[in-house]
């Protein structure tokens, strides 16, 4: 029998590992659903979700750019390549990886440590670390990923907290400025040679276009809220851990590790979004129907006892790999390195300091485990 998950369980709020875990000791797949949205089918375990995510079968549909609240103008800069497929995603895939590979990420650290450190120095003695520092520290690596002027700077930490809210007039009104800043940039690179994102596009054999290297930068900013709430949930996370805590401490060689094992553990992302059955399929027994919907509960396969040994067990020796956090298959997150490189770079400037929770609340959320604060007072 198939088990069925409510989104408005409190205990699916609170504890979607648990309950998700549950469910995918019942069946390799259940249904998931809310008022307002699914049912669906969600894969929860880590064969079959790795499976969904790589098959051609299942398709993404592509829609944030139809939105009503999105200008006019901007609409053509909209659809991401996580809406693309087929040979089109391969194209840009191509074509921009080379700019995010895991050596590109490796060479911009010695840019993002004095982006972090800044941020501490700022910070006051009692700090909201979601707001003061997770939260801005992704747009401040996307700015200087692009080369967004200083005096900016401001302003598109501002587009940032707006496009985290995912609606409202603040977001419409943050997009016609990340699109001309992004089309700036674009032209100052085209006249002065750089060392960021967009002079590696620009030099590259064959070139994206300049509307697609504007999608590129809006496709940064709307990924940039991943490593806020990451980096949020692996401090609380080491915070209730402390033999964890203390370990990495006295070993920061362990940090790559430990950000791969956080991601795991306590990654933001619970499900992907839904992909749609081009045709009847039959998955582990049960037959998708053509149009039907289907996520990968990554929340279960990341804690799936046939892929991980003691998979309830955070270890921050643990060794890398395997997850499902950056996705899986030809859309596997394309910041990924970066996203890793910013997380060590964070925790290891962070955790060089002494630090205790203050208050640690949760925002409950079916789709995305985040903070809504995490204040912690310096010693």
């Amino acid at each position: 029998m198939v088990p069925e998950i409510s989104l408005t369980d409190p205990e699916v709020l609170t504890d979607p590992f648990t309950a998700y875990g549950r469910a995918r000791e019942q069946s390799p797949l259940a249904r998931v659903g809310a008022p307002g949205f699914g049912p669906v089918w969600a894969a929860t375990r880590h064969e079959t979700a790795r499976a969904v995510l790589s098959d051609p079968r299942f398709e993404l549909t592509a829609n944030s750019y139809q939105r009503p609240d999105v200008p006019e103008h901007c609409r053509a800069y909209m659809r991401t390549m996580s809406e693309v497929e087929g040979a089109e995603h391969a194209r840009l895939r191509r074509l921009v990886s080379p700019a995010f590979s895991a050596r590109r990420a490796l060479d911009f650290r010695p840019r993002v440590e004095p982006l972090v450190g800044r941020l501490l120095d700022d910070l006051p003695a009692e700090a909201d670390l979601l707001r003061d520092f997770a939260r801005p520290l992704p747009m401040d690596v996307i700015c200087e990923l692009v080369d967004i002027p200083g005096e900016d700077r401001p302003r598109w930490r501002e587009y940032g907290i707006a496009v985290a809210s995912g609606h409202g007039p603040a977001f419409a009104a943050a997009i016609p400025g990340i699109m001309a800043g992004a089309q700036a940039a674009i032209a100052r690179r085209r006249d002065e040679p750089g060392d960021d994102v967009l002079a590696d596009l620009i030099r590259a054999e064959d070139r994206l276009s300049d509307t697609e290297m504007v999608t590129l930068v809006w496709h940064l900013v709307l990924a940039g809220q991943t490593p806020a709430n990451l980096i949020a949930n692996a401090v609380a996370t080491l915070l209730e851990h402390p033999d964890q805590l203390a370990a990495l401490r006295a070993d920061p060689g362990l940090m790559p590790r430990a950000v791969d094992e956080l991601i795991r553990w306590c990654g933001p992302t619970l499900m992907t979004i839904p992909r749609y059955a081009r045709e009847d399929v039959e998955l582990e027994g049960v037959l998708i129907r053509e149009g039907e919907a289907i996520v990968a509960a990554v929340a279960a396969a990341n804690r799936d006892p046939r892929a991980f040994e003691f998979p309830d067990r955070f270890d921050v020796t643990r060794p890398g790999g395997g997850h499902l956090g950056f996705g899986h298959g030809p859309h596997f997150c394309l910041g990924a390195a970066l996203a890793r490189v910013q997380t060590e770079v964070a925790l290891t400037a962070l955790l060089a300091r002494e630090f205790e929770p203050v208050k640690v609340e949760r925002m409950p959320d079916p789709g995305t485990w985040r903070l809504s604060s995490l204040v912690v007072r310096f010693g």
